[in-house]
């Protein structure tokens, strides 16, 4: 059996190959869909906000480049030089994008019960705890 970072790594390509090709008929990436995500959960997002959301998905010129093509699409636009905003036509077509992606998700989940998907990304919670927190009484590393 490979061990867990091997499939990490290999789930994490085929989410990103198979949502890059999904959303290319929209001019979207994964990561554009990620900054609509973060902009729409916060109509008031800032740069700032939107590019911690997105840190461990993508390093700061693809984050850069994901806002600059939201940007560029009409996605959003920038009610304030530091914030970002849906526009109404992205709003509008974001309706469309989210039931391609639900259907997505329903793909990528297929033959996984809830409670095997439950326990799958808390083992991960768990894991990345484990190595990013601060144990009690210990050092930060093990």
């Amino acid at each position: 059996m490979k061990p867990i970072g091997y499939w990490l790594n290999r789930t994490d390509q085929a989410l990103t190959a198979s949502m890059d090709a999904l959303l290319a008929d929209f001019g979207l990436t994964r990561l554009g869909w990620q900054v609509l995500g973060a902009v729409k959960d916060d109509p008031r997002a800032t740069d700032t906000a939107v590019l911690t959301a997105l840190a461990t998905g993508a390093d700061a010129a693809a984050q850069a480049s994901a806002v600059a093509a939201v940007l560029a699409g009409g996605w959003v636009t920038r009610p304030r030089p530091d914030r970002l905003a849906l526009t109404d036509d992205g709003r509008a077509r974001l309706v469309e994008v989210a039931l391609r992606v639900d259907a997505f998700r329903e793909l990528s989940a297929r033959g996984i019960t809830r409670e095997e998907y439950v326990t799958a990304v808390t083992v991960l919670e768990r894991m990345t705890r484990n190595l990013t927190e601060p144990r009690a009484g210990s050092a930060a590393r093990p």
